[in-house]
């Protein structure tokens, strides 16, 4: 029999997914022809033009999305819900144990027969499923038509329902499935190409589309930010949702109806946003607590002409790895764009790149400090939580990082670079300004380029002196005058070399982002779980733990080496321990 084709149909050619988009004659070609769209769109020949003729637009903005076939290509079979369950959950059992029984029928012919008993437990197996996952089994249907199998009598106790890549063309019979699951709570749909949604039969019903859904995924179905709106609105439990891959770049206003009360976590994933602005849209979910915007290619707070957002203090936790983040000030910004924020995923963006070239620490190292110093109330940064210690060396490293910045710049430019860094004076207030030790250009010929001015401190006694000493003088030099400042014998005298530069620890338990980036569909709530495992670590002392960072002293060696060698520039300060 001929097949019949229609715009909008939903065709699966050896195992490959594609939706018919043009029916009709080629330019140069006998015969009719259909166009189709790849679900894959590396598999295709072009983008619905063909030798300077456009048949056809495709969806997908990718080149290679379309084809030209011809109708009587043969094409896999479809089936319905029902028919994809037997064929993946029961037909197991007919594959082990027993042979079938034989019936001879004639003297050539033999039947043979599935026992009772392996009936009711291929039943039994069906009744009982909680997770069924039919990815790519071609499912048109919910039932065969004249079945009188039904999805409630089959299966009625599945929680977890994943009908991603199949041949759905409306949502109908994926609501015909749900509406038979009384308990239903997570619905993964991702990679179908649902037509045509504003017109839907199932949503223009006025009963809940999905009603006790809790958790939706429509990744990869190249709808509109209206059209998943209008699917998300119709589950009145839905806590979770999933529109990834959607080639999504500004977030129109629609209205979110019974989602402001109740969805708490939001994916937004490998889209097309480049400002947190192109979401502000998402301002009245008040209930939201998780945002994941992993793989876009944001860059700015806010587009231009455009306000910043500010979002529901109860949106803890920002996932915005994997974009194009290049500035501090970025950063230094998000306090007020969600001023509820405790957690941040912010690893794989440009500033992670950010380096100093005369540090010793890495460059996701410095970052990870400079982000935590930043940001005051983070407790949670790339899935590491932050204890008191990791957050006191932070800020100290991050203060130490300024003094050099300032040291490097006229004291007339001091405001340029303190306008970089909206923290400092907090900072400054909580742990003392940082000596700001500039170096001068001094004349070589000078007796002053020939001098050190050293300043000696006793923590012990709290005297301080202050010395010029020549360069050439050695360490022993050193040590007498420092004997003779402080009423100590020599001997007694060991001289440290504070350089107010931070070094790593080294050994230290650096779990930086150590969360599989293969996260799929749904993972536990970051800020519960960061708590839970605070709580499995109680029996440790996360606060004596050493922080990643010290502060670099050097212990001057007594011998005859010249101190213009031991120590750099011409202001230092030493430290006097005696024994």
């Amino acid at each position: 029999m001929a097949q019949t084709h229609h715009i909008g149909q939903r065709i699966s050619y050896d195992g490959a997914l594609c939706t018919v988009r043009y029916i009709g004659p080629v330019a140069g070609q006998t015969g009719s022809w259909l166009g189709v769209e790849w679900d894959d769109a590396s598999r295709g020949k072009h983008d619905g033009s063909h030798k300077g003729v456009r048949y056809f637009t495709c969806v997908s903005k990718l080149p290679t999305a379309a084809s030209l076939v011809r109708p009587s290509r043969p094409v896999d079979k479809p089936q319905s819900f029902i028919s994809a369950l037997h064929e993946k959950y029961a037909a197991q059992d007919d594959a082990v144990g027993e042979p079938p029984a034989q019936i001879v029928i004639s003297g050539s012919k033999v039947a043979e027969e599935m026992g009772f008993d392996k009936i009711r437990r291929s039943f039994a197996q069906l009744r009982e499923l909680k997770v069924v996952i039919l990815d790519g089994m071609r499912i048109y249907s919910a039932t065969t038509d004249g079945a009188g199998e039904s999805v409630g009598q089959t299966c009625p106790r599945i929680k977890h329902l994943d009908m991603s890549r199949n041949l759905f063309e409306s949502l109908e019979p994926v609501a015909a499935v749900c509406r038979e699951l009384p308990v239903l709570r997570t619905l993964v749909l991702n990679g179908n190409r649902f037509h045509n949604i504003q017109d839907d039969p199932a949503l223009r019903s006025s009963e809940p589309l999905f009603q006790t859904v809790e958790e939706l995924s429509i990744e990869d179905g190249y709808l509109s930010w209206e059209q998943l709106g209008s699917i998300a609105r119709r589950c009145p439990s839905l806590q979770t949702f999933n529109g990834g891959t959607n080639q999504l770049s500004v977030l129109p206003s629609v209205d979110f109806l019974n989602l402001s009360a109740t969805l708490t976590s939001l994916y937004l994933e490998f889209n097309e946003f480049t400002a947190l602005s192109d979401l502000a849209n998402l301002t009245p979910l008040t209930a939201l607590r998780n945002l994941h915007l992993k793989g876009n290619s944001i860059s700015a707070l806010s587009a231009p002409g455009s306000a910043p957002p500010v979002f529901t203090s109860s949106l803890t936790y920002l996932d915005i790895s994997y974009n194009d983040v290049q500035s501090w000030s970025f950063v230094d910004g998000l306090p007020a764009l969600f001023p509820g924020l405790t957690a941040l995923r912010l690893s794989h963006n440009p500033v992670y790149d950010e380096h100093e070239s005369d540090s010793k620490a890495s460059s996701s190292e410095e970052t990870h400090m400079f982000t935590i110093a930043r940001l005051a109330s983070l407790r949670s940064l790339n899935f590491t939580r932050i204890t008191t210690a990791d957050r006191t060396n932070a800020e100290m490293f991050y203060l130490s990082r300024i003094a050099k910045q300032l040291a490097d710049v006229a004291e007339s430019a001091e405001a340029t670079v303190l306008a970089l860094h909206p923290r400092y004076k907090e900072l400054c207030d909580m742990y003392g300004e940082p000596d700001v030790i500039r170096r001068q250009e001094i004349n070589p010929a000078f007796l002053e380029a020939r001098l050190v001015k050293v300043t000696f401190h006793h923590p012990r006694t709290g005297q301080k002196s202050v010395s010029r000493i020549p360069k050439s003088f050695d360490i022993y030099a050193v040590k007498g005058i420092a004997g003779k400042l402080f009423s100590l014998t020599p001997l007694q005298v060991d001289l440290i070399w504070e350089t107010g530069e931070w070094d790593p620890v080294g050994g230290y338990d650096d779990r930086e982002d150590n969360s599989s980036d293969d996260e799929g569909f749904l993972p536990a709530d970051p800020i519960a779980d960061l708590e839970n495992r605070a709580a499995r670590d109680e029996e440790e002392d996360a606060e004596s733990k050493p922080g990643r960072w010290v502060k670099r002293e050097v212990r001057l060696k007594e011998g005859p080496r010249q101190l213009g060698y031991c120590v750099d520039g011409v202001e230092v300060v030493l430290r006097i321990e005696t024994t």
